[in-house]
């Protein structure tokens, strides 16, 4: 018989990979995907600032928290793709249009 108390929980919302670990295993381009993300989210914050939307508006159209939003914007949680296409549906922006903008952008640098 198990005891629930004996059963350890993972939570996936704390585990983080480094970086060095994902390049052994063959994601060698993992900072151009880092910085990619990075410039899709501020093209969106840059979007949203342009449109004089505030976080509250945009957390009202897309159903994702304000407090979501500013971490997303600040850096300090991954969007996924579904946040990510919440988000740029709360501003009235096409996703795909920013990645593209966003990928050209990496490119140059």
């Amino acid at each position: 018989m198990i005891c629930l108390s004996d059963v350890a929980i993972l939570d996936y919302s704390k585990v983080t990979v480094k970086r060095i670990f994902l390049q052994c295993f063959g994601v060698a381009q993992i900072a151009q995907y880092e910085a990619l993300r990075a410039e899709i989210v501020r093209l969106m914050r840059e979007e949203r600032e342009r449109r004089n939307l505030s976080k509250y508006a945009v957390a009202r159209h897309s159903g994702v928290s304000q407090s979501m939003l500013s971490l997303v914007e600040r850096g300090l949680r991954n969007p996924t793709m579904e946040l990510m296409l919440r988000i740029a549906d709360g501003i009235g922006v096409d996703l795909s249009a920013l990645i593209k903008k966003a990928r050209r952008t990496v490119k140059k640098r």
